[in-house]
């Protein structure tokens, strides 16, 4: 029987929707003893790849210094005709150098998932706060996805 993989994707468009519409990423890095280190972040999408800040000394960040794939996974549905993800493969760029755009980064994720108003500038309160954090930027190399509502109720 042929796979039906490639009619349930979803395409360029409907990846991006489902992306910057999307609420929380599971975030996996190749932890210190072999295991992936798995974790929940919010993020924002730039110039169409995904961005996050966190704390400059977390584990996932010691773990992209070391070994910088990473893989993100963002799904949504309950019932399996429902079910619809998002997986990219690729490797995360640390950006700990920038604090006025890590502060960008935390002002875009505070109004997503907050609804704080954007400021036309960036307090020096925002600086400081960036100050411990660095922004992850994934770079995809490989990406899938799959929509269970293609196959039409036939499984």
């Amino acid at each position: 029987m042929p796979s039906r993989r490639g009619s349930i994707a979803l395409t360029e468009q409907e990846q991006d929707a489902f992306l910057n519409g999307g609420w929380t990423l599971q975030v996996a890095s190749n932890g210190p003893k072999g295991f992936p280190h798995l974790v929940a972040m919010w993020y924002v999408v730039f110039d169409g790849k995904i961005h996050f800040t966190t704390f400059g000394k977390s584990q996932k960040v010691m773990n992209l210094r070391r070994d910088p794939k990473i893989t993100c996974m963002l799904e949504s549905g309950k019932g399996y005709s429902e079910l619809k993800g998002l997986v990219i493969e690729g490797n995360a760029a640390v950006i700990d150098d920038d604090n006025a755009f890590t502060a960008k980064v935390m002002a875009h994720v505070g109004s997503k998932y907050n609804g704080i108003p954007l400021a036309t500038d960036t307090p020096e309160a925002a600086l400081k706060a960036a100050s411990k954090r660095v922004v992850i930027r994934v770079d995809p190399v490989d990406i899938y996805s799959w929509d269970h509502g293609k196959l039409g109720g036939k499984y």
